[in-house]
């Protein structure tokens, strides 16, 4: 199952989610030294940083869902990478809430601003949880042999056909 939205041969989705994860995680940690400095421009940053983080999320979710459409209906990557999809909208639209409230002063955001993004935050590391599961166990956008069906990563059960990766059992060696 690889990747349909592809430059070079390489998937296009993982290369875009990197900015505005940076970009948005930076505006937290600005914000957290805000509190501590009371530096209108860190803040006034964070304001913008978050302005880029918000288009440059919209610019991967795009590319993020051609690759998801082409996910095969009724297996676990498809509600999996829909459940990944839905929590980065939902990242985005708390971002975008925080932006709009610190609109009037983007140099001295009040608290309720700031933990609007820290919740976003939060709900970034969840769809990354869940990204991890798409790419690292299921093998979404990675091989054309993936298990869109392995179990949980968490159930402890191996994801290909009943043998752990280090596993030598049942392998024919040549001499």
């Amino acid at each position: 199952m690889r990747a349909k939205a592809r430059l070079l041969g390489h998937p296009i989705h993982p290369m875009l989610i990197v900015f505005p994860l940076g970009l948005l995680t930076v505006a937290a940690i600005f914000d957290i030294i805000y509190i501590s400095t009371h530096n209108g421009h860190l803040a006034d940053l964070s304001y913008w940083m978050i302005a880029l983080g918000v288009i440059g999320g919209l610019i991967a979710a795009m590319f993020g869902l051609i690759d998801w459409l082409g996910i095969p209906e009724g297996t676990r990557a498809k509600y999996i990478g829909l459940t990944h999809g839905l929590s980065n909208v939902v990242v985005v639209i708390l971002f975008i809430v925080s932006w709009f409230m610190r609109r009037p002063n983007p140099a001295a955001p009040v608290i309720t601003e700031m933990i609007v993004g820290w919740i976003g935050i939060i709900s970034a590391l969840f769809a990354g949880l869940l990204d991890g599961e798409l790419v690292y166990r299921l093998n979404v956008g990675v091989d054309r042999g993936a298990n869109l069906d392995a179990p949980n990563s968490l159930s402890g059960r191996p994801a290909m056909g009943g043998l752990d990766r280090g596993s030598t059992r049942g392998v024919i060696r040549a001499r």
